[in-house]
């Protein structure tokens, strides 16, 4: 392995070109001088030899003698998959346990292992089910394998998955998040240790995580699931009667391990979780908050209320609208899921359902996972493909749908996914193209149309030229607001950062020595007894989200890409501008907990659940 690692090094000195196709072929090289038929280099051991080296063994490090040129050059040739940092933070998703859901959605997929919409096969869940479910665990594990790819974990997104989180008893949910904040605040040396120590409780209570025993233990009660003899909540009753372990975090615990978090190795600069529309309430927002969450997933899938009363969704789109409105004047960045050919659906009512999403002052989420239906044997939709209700759309139907959508996304939203995770042994029928999201690209090429969307104009692992960088604004209304999106984009109109400013409309003409106005109810918001009120004042501006693409760079230091050059800076600062222009006295940002150190020094103080900063 070392001499192997030499080699490269001293190709790198030399100015050599050395890339991807060169190192496969050196590779092969040495394993075919082995005598024994063994591999004496594997690729992906490479990179964390070497980070090995470097950090426990300075003198032998020290005795190769590399440059800081070379060291980035290496680091950048053996890292693995380079996209999972490419959008600015290391990203670290974790399942919550399975757990009783209230919806019927009839193309929910029932795997009584998993958290309800979640398959066992799935990467996630497959990590998730071998820590046990375990918080702690997953982060610890998945920082460890970042790791030995190559990348920098200093900033970390944590997606929480796992049905509706909003179901989950809220105590569950602080212990949850707290034991995520707690496996970042500690030292490698200390996650170690605990994580060893964890896994040995769970071994010694006997309680299981392999594979196929979890499987065979599981298949009388899934059975009766398909059979539909079962629910999969009266399947959960069964299964998990009893809590296995400990689970405790009262609110001062959780605050001190965000406070712990602000200034630790690796900081949390988002928090995601996913729920359902009708159980977003103020209450709610303010929760989340409370927690740390900055971004919510959300479960749209259609905007007709006839397709969603037939796929049991047993909400409205008048509902959805409430929804969208509520977690924007709360400042959450908005991840919608939207599903093509669900039951009753067409091709035609898909694409209207999608502009109406993307164009419709009510709705214009930030975010979108816009995936096709498909059918797994253990959702109901198995009954009305049976009979012939339900049919799969063709290839042709589908990716045409998808351009459609995809052309008519606007500059200020993502298309974050457009397949699920799930195994294509595990689909009936379906799309089980993996790749379906590079066929609908081709097909949007092939119609020369501009393509608005941010993900196809990230700047990912290219980088940009900051000179070269202009800052332009683009204003959109809502209902609920007058948004203003700020993006860093190059000439060939890629983006190297954004930043979303929320203007609450119509400003008050005077409020400084006027009573606080009652709360606006709308009939969604009466029936549940809650307030779409905002959580700062009517002449109070809000930034939502502050994003620099490129490399991630490690905290207090410049990388390759664009982090920590001043960008995310000049976009806040922008922000205020824009703000105070339009006659605001104050703006809030929607803080991610690692972060706040980061707005405390641009002129930030903090204020409940959120920070901020009056403007002249």
């Amino acid at each position: 392995m070392e001499e192997a690692l030499l080699e490269i090094i001293a190709a790198l000195e030399a100015g050599e070109d050395v890339d991807a196709a060169w190192l496969d072929k050196l590779v092969r090289r040495y394993n075919r001088a082995a005598h024994d038929g063994t591999r004496q280099v594997a690729k992906r051991r490479l990179l964390p030899f070497y980070l090995r080296v470097k950090a426990e063994e300075p003198e032998r490090w020290a005795a190769w003698n590399i440059s800081e040129a070379t060291d980035a050059a290496l680091v950048r040739l053996l890292q693995a998959k380079p996209r999972r940092t490419a959008s600015g933070v290391a990203t670290i998703t974790v399942l919550t346990k399975p757990w009783p859901c209230s919806g019927a959605c009839v193309f929910c997929p029932n795997d009584i292992r998993m958290p309800k919409s979640y398959l066992s096969d799935e990467p996630a869940c497959q990590r998730a089910e071998r820590c046990w479910f375990d918080p702690f665990l997953q982060v610890a594990a998945r920082l460890r394998t970042l790791t030995a790819m190559g990348h920098v974990t200093d900033k970390v997104e944590l997606i929480v998955l796992g049905g509706t989180w909003s179901d989950y008893p809220e105590s569950y949910q602080r212990w949850f998040t707290g034991e995520l904040f707690r496996a970042l605040n500690l030292s490698d040396e200390e996650r170690v240790r605990e994580a060893t120590e964890r896994r040995t409780w769970y071994e010694r209570r006997g309680l299981p995580r392999d594979r196929d025993a979890l499987a065979a233990a599981a298949a009388p009660l899934q059975q009766r699931i398909d059979a539909g003899e079962l629910t999969y909540n009266e399947a959960w009753r069964e299964a998990y009667s009893e809590e296995e372990v400990p689970q405790s975090c009262s609110w001062d615990d959780l605050f001190a391990l965000h406070r712990a978090n602000e200034t630790a190795p690796k900081r949390v600069v988002g928090l995601v979780v996913e729920t359902r529309p009708d159980l977003v309430t103020a209450e709610a927002c303010r929760t989340l908050r409370a927690l740390g969450c900055t971004k919510v997933q959300i479960g749209i899938q259609s905007l007709n209320d006839e397709t969603l009363a037939a796929n049991g969704r047993a909400i409205t789109s008048a509902r959805i609208a409430d929804a969208m409105a509520l977690l924007r004047q709360f400042g959450f960045k908005s991840h919608v899921h939207f599903m093509v050919n669900l039951l009753g659906a067409d091709p035609a009512a898909d694409a209207a359902d999608y502009r109406r999403l993307v164009t419709d002052p009510a709705f214009l989420p930030d975010e979108v996972k816009l995936y096709p239906c498909c059918l797994v044997e253990s959702a109901r939709l198995t009954d009305y493909f049976e009979d012939g209700c339900w049919r799969p759309y063709t290839e042709e139907e589908l990716v045409e749908v998808l351009v459609q959508d995809v052309l008519a996304t606007p500059p200020w939203t993502r298309i974050s996914r457009m397949i699920r995770d799930i195994s294509a042994t595990d689909i009936l029928a379906g799309n089980k193209k993996t790749n379906l999201r590079q066929v609908v690209e081709a097909a949007v090429d092939a119609t020369d149309e501009e393509v608005a969307e941010i993900r196809s104009r990230e700047i990912s692992v290219e980088g940009a030229t900051v000179g070269d960088l202009s800052l332009q604004t683009i204003a959109y209304q809502t209902a609920a607001t007058e948004e203003h999106f700020l993006e860093w984009i190059t000439p060939e109109n890629k983006i190297a950062g954004f930043c979303r400013l929320s203007l609450p409309t119509p400003l008050p003409r005077d409020t400084a020595n006027e009573p606080a106005a009652p709360p606006i109810k709308s009939e969604q918001s009466e029936a549940r007894g809650s307030s779409p009120a905002s959580p700062s004042a009517p002449q109070e501006a809000m930034i939502r989200e502050v994003h620099v693409y490129g490399k991630v760079a490690a905290l207090h230091r410049t990388g390759e890409g664009t982090q920590h050059l001043g960008l995310g800076r000049a976009l806040v600062e922008e922000a205020c501008a824009q703000a105070a222009a339009a006659g605001y006295t104050a703006i809030n940002v929607i803080s991610a907990v690692g972060a706040r150190v980061y707005y405390r020094n641009l002129g930030f103080k903090d204020a409940g659940l959120y920070q901020k900063r009056p403007l002249p």
